[in-house]
């Protein structure tokens, strides 16, 4: 009896072992952290604003506090900095080339500040509701707080960079005008410079020279003579100037919609790029799924680069029995650009004036410089994002002025 005694204390203990495990278990990872894991951390939502009178912040007065989302994962607020005998905040974006020009200066002035306890924070101001297409031409990106995400992988930012481009609730309390506009505040938090960075655009002419002074100067408890200075870049898109977007996006979608008919000769032609602009060609057809579903992320490429040195011209390889088909997608698609439709017979000699080595599945892409040389090139789907910086960053077009 004692022996299987033993055995039954022995099984009540391990049961209860196990119960403690599976409560340790579940007392570590509740619901809760599990739900937390699975949302993002935050969720955009740029809202309508009513239009307002901006009021820069002036020197001598307090920095307003903030508690704004990073592309880091997580929210700051300006107790995040409370360590720092300086704090710099400038407000920049994504899109603007001017903001651009400045991006590796603000990343050495950060390195450069770092063991003199200054903290660097970026803000982006702008709402995408204010923001228009054509306002695109200098970058691969627009303002939404994934693309400042995206963005700040790319170069690799050694500082926070935070989203207010839902309701613009800080940017209105501090006043940027332009982008990029620098605050410097001391240790008490007190503005002591408001302004540009340096008086120089182009990269590689400057180093923020006017910001790098007041910092010093802040550091040090030093007069700063020229405290206020005015600011060079593009304006702020606060989400009031989405009249304007909603009436320009309304004239683009309104705009006459051609369809042309091109050979074989004339594709050959198109591929030689006897013109001065970047031409992009996309070959697709109204039955082909990859094709209509890629079609837009063109118009938006044709819209954001047609002030530069670029061209969008699509060729659509539906038969001409069904013409009628090609027209009616393209109007709906607002491809108020150069539309042309195969017009010969043979499909073959279609794929060959285009490209020999085209095994002739569609969707179909080029990037041409001038003289036929190819840039890019996909057979298959793009990554709408991959040719943006492509296009961009051609030595033809470019981030800067």
């Amino acid at each position: 009896m004692k022996g299987v005694f033993k055995i039954w204390m022995l099984f009540v203990l391990l049961l209860l072992g196990c119960k403690e495990q599976v409560k340790e278990k579940s007392e570590s990872i509740s619901t809760d952290e599990i739900a937390m894991e699975a949302k993002p951390f935050f969720t955009p939502n740029p809202q309508a604003v009513p239009e307002q009178t901006i009021k820069t912040l002036e020197p001598g007065e307090k920095a307003p506090d903030f508690n704004l989302p990073g592309t880091d994962g997580r929210f700051y607020t300006l107790n995040d900095f409370k360590e720092a005998k300086a704090l710099v905040i400038i407000f920049t974006c994504n899109h603007c080339p001017t903001a651009q020009a400045y991006e590796d200066r603000i990343i050495q002035l950060t390195n450069d500040y770092k063991e003199k306890d200054v903290s660097v924070v970026a803000i982006s101001p702008n709402s995408i509701r204010g923001l228009l297409l054509n306002e695109l031409g200098y970058s691969d990106l627009g303002d939404s707080f994934d693309d400042m995400i995206v963005r700040s992988k790319d170069k690799n930012y050694n500082f926070p960079y935070l989203y207010d481009g839902d309701t613009h609730e800080v940017s209105i309390k501090y006043g940027p005008v332009a982008t990029p506009h620098a605050f410097v505040f001391d240790e008490n938090r007190i503005l002591t410079y408001t302004g540009r960075l340096d008086t120089s655009e182009k990269p590689g002419t400057a180093n923020a020279e006017d910001l790098r002074a007041a910092i010093d100067a802040t550091l040090h408890n030093e007069h700063i003579e020229n405290a206020s200075t005015k600011t060079f870049g593009c304006s702020v898109k606060w989400a009031w100037k989405d009249e304007y977007a909603t009436k320009i996006n309304k004239e683009w979608k309104e705009k006459k919609v051609t369809l042309e008919d091109i050979s074989e000769e004339g594709i050959k032609t198109l591929f030689k790029n006897d013109s001065n602009k970047l031409r992009l060609i996309n070959l697709w057809a109204t039955w082909c799924g990859p094709c209509v579903q890629e079609y837009p992320s063109f118009v938006d490429m044709h819209r954001m680069y047609q002030g530069r040195d670029f061209e969008f011209i699509s060729i659509s390889a539906d038969n001409m029995s069904s013409k009628e088909k090609a027209p009616a997608f393209l109007q709906k698609e607002a491809s108020a650009l150069t539309n042309y439709i195969y017009s010969g017979g043979d499909k073959y000699a279609m794929i060959e004036a285009v490209n020999p080595e085209w095994n002739g599945a569609l969707p179909y892409t080029a990037l041409v410089e001038p003289g036929g040389k190819i840039a890019y090139r996909v057979m298959g789907p793009i990554e709408p994002f991959e040719l943006r910086k492509i296009i961009v960053e051609h030595e033809m077009i470019g981030r800067y002025y």
